[in-house]
C-alpha cells in the first residue's frame, strides 16, 4: 500500500481529532496542526503534532514550514473556523462585535489560510494526485438565513480562495476542492440529530474527494443537516 502524508489543520477537537482520526491509515504519516496539544496524541503514534496559533498567521506559518520542510504532501486539509462570542444565539449583534475580535477571526480563518496554502504548494506538487480540501461552512452560501457577520464573511472568502486556487493548480492536477457544512454533531450524544450532521457522513464524505483520481474535479459539496433550514 502506498503510505500518503496528511497536512490536517484544527486536530485538538472535534471534526479535526476525527478526520486525524479516522480519515488516514495506519502506515500513513499524519502532520495536526493546532493551538492546544490534541488529548490522544500519545495513543496516535503515526501523527506528528505541530503548535500553532493561527491567529497569529506569520509565525504560524514559519512554525509549520520548518517542521514540514521539503515532506511530499497528499492531503492538505484545511478545518479552521472560529467565529464571533455570541455567535448563533439570540445575543449576537454585530454593533457590538469588537475591532481585535474581527481582526483575529479574519486572521484565523483567511489570512493564515493564504500564507499556508502558498508555502505548501511545493510540496503539493511532489505527490502524483495531491488534494486541497478545505472545510468551509453553509455561511459561506447565498441566501443564508445566519447574523454572524465576520464568520459568514470569513467563509465566503474562503471559497473565493478556493475557487481561483483551482485555476493556479489545474496544470499540475492538483484537485482543490470545499465542503461547506451545516451544523455538525461533535458530541457522541448529537449523532443521532436529524438538526445536526454525523461526522461519519463528513468523513465519508472527504474519502470520497480522496478516492477520485487527478482526472476529475470535486469543486463544491454543500452538506446541511436534513431538517437544517438555514439555506
Amino acid at each position: 500500500m502506498d503510505k500518503k502524508t496528511y497536512l490536517i489543520f484544527g486536530v485538538s477537537k472535534g471534526l479535526g481529532k476525527a478526520i486525524a482520526q479516522q480519515l488516514p491509515n495506519k502506515e500513513d504519516t499524519v502532520f495536526g496542526i493546532s493551538r492546544s496539544k490534541p488529548s490522544y496524541l500519545e495513543e496516535q503514534e503515526n501523527m506528528r503534532w505541530i503548535a500553532a496559533d493561527l491567529a497569529a498567521p506569520n509565525s504560524a506559518n514559519r512554525i509549520l514550514m520548518d517542521e514540514i520542510q521539503d515532506q511530499r504532501v497528499d492531503y492538505f486539509i484545511y478545518n479552521v473556523g472560529i467565529w464571533e462570542d455570541l455567535a448563533f444565539s439570540p445575543d449576537y449583534d454585530f454593533q457590538n462585535v469588537s475591532e481585535s475580535e474581527i481582526i483575529t477571526i479574519v486572521n484565523t480563518n483567511i489570512t493564515s489560510c493564504l500564507l499556508t496554502v502558498q508555502s505548501i504548494i511545493a510540496n503539493l506538487k511532489q505527490a502524483s494526485n495531491a488534494k486541497v480540501i478545505f472545510i468551509g461552512s453553509t455561511w459561506g452560501l447565498d441566501n443564508h438565513k445566519g447574523k454572524e457577520v465576520v464568520f459568514s464573511a470569513s467563509k465566503f472568502a474562503l471559497r473565493g480562495i478556493i475557487h481561483a486556487l483551482r485555476e493556479n493548480l489545474r496544470l499540475h492536477k492538483i484537485g482543490v476542492s470545499v465542503l461547506n457544512l451545516g451544523y455538525l454533531a461533535t458530541e457522541p450524544e448529537d449523532q443521532k440529530s436529524e438538526t445536526l450532521i454525523p461526522l461519519v457522513d463528513v468523513i465519508s464524505a472527504l474519502r470520497f474527494i480522496i478516492s477520485t483520481s487527478n482526472s476529475s474535479c470535486v469543486k463544491e459539496i454543500n452538506m446541511p443537516a436534513m431538517q437544517d433550514d438555514n439555506i
